[in-house]
């Protein structure tokens, strides 16, 4: 094993030297696993108490962070060049093109201008949405749990290096390559395989003659642990990891398209196809009617220049972006851009209990045994002194100290850390007796996991009070019920179960469950003595002997109650997928509100799903009612997700466990949970809710209507300018230059230069609308750009706007002495008339155009309930606008380049009112809807 090791640096660790390891991890990563764990540490200056912090921080100067590195940078001026291979910049060049054949070289070249323009601003709208969503990163840092100074210590994945003793649990996300030194582990290795089927690695030497990624005793980054727990001495991070060698030889970074930005992306080129057939159409009717080919040519440019919205798809590319940057601040990190859309059509919520529209935070209400039971007076935590009053002190000593034993959580001298119901049980057991805190672990021979598809965990102990080993099982009172052949009846006594036994467990378990407590049944038996210790879990849990019930309440999250309301407001059915009992799961349920409608709720356990056909399932969920799933495995959770989405519904599903990460996958948005959840499902998960609060999932449907509403605001505003800007030009056409021209084409490039973009973007920040969560979903095949809202735009909008620039246009030459056919050319007495009408018409759109956004602000709301300032964005976007108007209306150098004349105040006068006549007759629109249909009126 030979490496260089960076001479400069040596630092103090302990009472000795620590050197930074004398091998790079290149050179060690491929002998790891032939090695023995002593000669590892050896070569890699490490010890099985893992690193100091001093060496540890050392090192990672050396290594670096571990993280998979780009190693090329941006490919900017390849995707800045892509921005002029768009359908619409194409359109433009088109244009280019005609100008340059009829010989009109300053118009090619301010096209040009507008299409170098609008690249670079698409470009850089794209660079920031790219920027926007890889800043999520921040919000969900990947730890690590490691040895550090002999003690474990979590933290970030990032700061790993090589010799850190890595400790490993169910569900961790594994962040280095790493050797075993102890313990064993199922882990999935499909990420750097392709095989999707688990595979078992234990401590134990290694073949050097297998490859790398076979070996049993090797771990490696980005793969998952799916059960087990064990420590590993970390080999390679970073870039010389087996997944950072892939990264290296094939590395790319690739974006997702929505559905939405397909669906205008199909739009644009419609458009650009449209435009060009009009223009080639027009070109031989214009020459028909007299118009010279000059003058039919520069329509087909207008025509063409006309149709370009070119900032449509990288401004609803930001939309989506901003829309993923509010949800992390709200609490929901969406991985992906497309999410945002998805989350906006949502249907049904298939939600967990516990942590989710709980608080996951347990207390021990009432403990439950043969010999009594004892209750909390006042509703809250179990007090010792209570159960010495009642009548289950006999037992409740052992069975407290019993389930404290059967736990993983971690306990020091000081505190308590891990699962909140394991805490509470380790609690209980510390109440009885302070100055003794069970040691959850101490003492341990074996450990079988909590497994949800038998809803139970046992250990095997000591008992510090009882000589031998004892099996200790705790879980599902079901479950454990029906492994027991004796009942405890004191501290040592026991007999055999009866019929009478089992109905009285039955008879608590469900009197407790309709006071919507969470219940453990708690077992135990001793092992032979001179025997061997079983490994089999079958063998395990077996022949127990039940000690009594204890009860816990999960008291509901605060906000759940309100969250379900606005689901149900929305038209969102919500149905709870839970491992708990039935009874407890309702009435959790009700409490928070759901099930309480006029269809109520149906409670489904887990053999009865089981047992249900495909068709009887698809009939249960097609039914009213909203349905609680109880006793339901991982398997279960999946099923439920796929039938959803073969009815049709667009499914979010809630998760935390590994076994949770195929039905995450399924559904239509997977939600993980960010605190209490496994590494596994939030890989697996399309969101992950930073505060595991069901809340934060009505705002993420909320933000996602508020989006996608956005994005057809400000296509409507983009396509409502159409009409008005084509109506000139086919004007003129049509009158065979009997009428010229009421709009130039370098003012109409003014238009998409200047006063298009902003306002647009500023659309894609509106408030959300006031209804947007009164309304039901929409449908899963519904486009964006809908026949109603070309209605609006074009037919509406469009043909009112269009009207008042050619009224204005008219008015202003009517009113200084034109009449048809007379010459308004260059040099003709009528030429600065002329002008002057061509800018009252450029200055008449740009005055729709802020009437539009105004009216664009809401779909059936009016602008008074939404208020006139709740959009900022848009009123700075429309003052920028007006100042750049007025620079090219009243600076006289700008005159000959856009063709434009500083009109009258009398002139000017004309365009005042557009603004409120298009915002006006839009807001009696939408009075005249409301009116017709009040059942959908708008509510906050």
């Amino acid at each position: 094993m030979t490496g260089v090791r960076p001479a400069s640096v040596a630092t103090e660790s302990g009472n000795g030297a620590s050197l930074v390891p004398s091998t790079t991890p290149d050179g060690l990563s491929g002998e790891a696993n032939a090695e023995t764990p002593q000669l590892l540490f050896r070569d890699l200056r490490s010890s099985a108490a893992g690193l100091s912090g001093r060496d540890a921080a050392d090192r990672l100067v050396v290594y670096g962070p571990n993280k998979l590195t780009r190693r090329s940078k941006r490919q900017w001026p390849h995707e800045l060049l892509a921005q002029f291979t768009q359908p619409l910049a194409l359109l433009l060049v088109a244009a280019v093109v005609l100008a340059a054949v009829s010989g009109s070289l300053v118009l090619a070249a301010a096209i040009v201008a507008v299409i170098l323009l609008n690249a670079v601003f698409a470009f850089f709208q794209e660079l920031h949405a790219e920027h926007a969503v890889e800043a999520l990163a921040a919000y969900l840092p990947t730890q690590a749990r490691v040895l550090r100074d002999g003690a474990a210590l979590d933290i970030p994945a990032a700061d790993l290096v090589p010799g850190d003793i890595l400790l490993i649990e169910e569900g961790d996300r594994i962040s280095a390559d790493a050797r075993l030194i102890a313990g064993a582990v199922e882990v999935d290795l499909s990420t750097l395989t392709g095989e999707s089927q688990p595979v078992d690695r234990t401590t134990g030497p290694g073949d050097p003659a297998v490859a790398l990624l076979q070996a049993e005793n090797m771990l490696f980054s980005g793969s998952a642990c799916l059960s087990g727990e064990a420590r590993a001495l970390v080999t390679a991070t970073g870039m010389h990891t087996e997944i950072g060698r892939i990264a290296a030889l094939s590395e790319r970074v690739g974006g997702d398209s929505s559905p939405l930005e397909i669906q205008v992306r199909k739009v644009a080129k419609l458009i650009a196809l449209v435009s060009i057939a009009v223009a080639a159409a027009f070109l031989p009717l214009g020459a028909a009617a007299g118009l010279s080919i000059t003058a039919a040519i520069s329509f087909a440019i207008g025509m063409l220049v006309a149709n370009v919205p070119e900032g449509l798809l990288p401004t609803i590319t930001l939309a989506l972006a901003v829309g993923v940057q509010n949800l992390a601040r709200r609490g929901a990190v969406v991985k992906r851009l497309s999410a945002v859309e998805t989350l906006g059509s949502t249907t049904v919520i298939c939600t967990d209990k516990t942590g989710t529209l709980t608080q996951n935070r347990m207390q021990v209400t009432d403990v439950w045994t043969l010999a009594g039971a004892a209750t909390c007076a006042d509703g809250g935590e179990l007090t010792w002194p209570e159960i010495t009053a009642g009548a289950a002190d006999p037992l409740a000593g052992l069975l407290s100290a019993t389930a404290a034993r059967c736990c993983t959580a971690t306990v020091s001298s000081t505190a308590v850390s891990g699962d909140p119901t394991e805490i509470a049980l380790i609690k209980l057991a510390d109440a009885r007796d302070s100055a003794a805190r069970p040691a959850a672990g101490a003492g341990r021979t074996a450990l079988f996991r909590f497994d949800p598809r038998l809803r139970l965990m046992s250990t095997i102990d000591t008992d510090p009070d009882t000589p031998g080993l004892w099996v200790d099982t705790k879980g599902a009172p079901e479950a454990v019920l029906a492994l027991c052949t004796r009942v405890a009846t004191g501290v040592d006594q026991d007999r055999l179960i009866t019929a009478e036994d089992r109905a009285a467990v039955t008879r608590a378990v469900e009197n407790y469950g309709r006071r919507g407590l969470r219940l453990l049944a708690v077992a135990r038996r001793p092992l032979t003595r001179g025997r061997p210790v079983p490994t089999d879990r079958q063998a395990v849990e077996r022949d127990l002997c039940l000690l009594g019930l204890i009860a816990m309440l999960d008291p509901p999250r605060p906000q759940a109650k309100d969250a379900i309301e606005r689901a149900h407001r929305a038209g969102i059915r919500v149905l709870v997928v839970t491992g708990d009992n039935g009874d407890t799961a309702t009435e959790v349920a009700r409490q928070v509100g759901i099930g309480t409608g006029p269809a109520g709720s149906r409670t489904i356990t887990g053999d009865r799903l089981d047992a249900m056909t495909d068709p009887q399932l698809d009939d249960i969920l097609t039914s009213p009612p909203e349905i609680v799933f109880a006793r339901s495995s991982p398997e279960a959770k999946l099923r439920i997700a796929s039938a959803l989405r073969s009815l049709g519904e667009v499914v979010a599903m809630t998760g935390d466990g590994v076994n949770d990460a195929p039905a995450l996958r399924a559904a239509d948005i997977g939600v993980a949970m960010g605190r209490s959840g496994t590494e596994v499902a939030r890989q697996a998960a399309t969101m992950v809710l930073t505060d595991d609060n069901f809340a934060t999932i009505i705002d993420a449907v909320e933000e996602g209507r508020r989006v996608y509403d956005n994005v057809r605001k400000f296509i409507l505003y983009i396509f409502t300018h159409a009409v008005p800007e084509v109506a000139p030009f086919v004007l003129f056409a049509l009158s065979g230059g009997a009428i010229p021209l009421p709009m130039t084409v370098m003012q109409l490039l003014a238009i998409d230069l200047i006063t298009d973009t902003l306002p647009a973007l500023a659309l894609s920040r509106e408030p959300a609308e006031p209804g947007a969560m009164s309304r039901p979903p929409r449908p899963k095949t519904e486009g964006v750009i809908q026949l109603s809202l070309l209605a609006r735009a074009w037919g509406f909008l469009g043909v009112i706007s269009a009207a008042l620039v050619l009224t204005g246009f008219f008015l202003t030459l009517h009113n200084g002495g034109w009449h048809l056919h007379a010459a308004t050319a260059d040099g003709a007495p009528l030429h600065h008339l002329y002008q002057q009408a061509t800018t009252i018409a450029w200055l008449g759109i740009v005055a729709c155009q802020i009437g539009t956004a105004f009216a664009a602000r809401t779909d059936r709301a009016s602008l008074r309930t939404i208020g006139l300032t709740t959009n900022p964005l848009l009123l700075g976007a429309i003052a920028v606008e007006l100042v750049l108007v007025a620079a090219l209306t009243y600076l006289p150098f700008l005159h000959p380049i856009f063709g434009t004349a500083a009109p009258t105040p009398s002139q000017l006068i004309l365009v005042l009112p557009f603004p409120f006549i298009v915002w006006g007759a839009d807001e009696i629109r939408r009075w005249i809807q409301r009116r017709r249909h009040p059942a959908e009126q708008p509510t906050r």
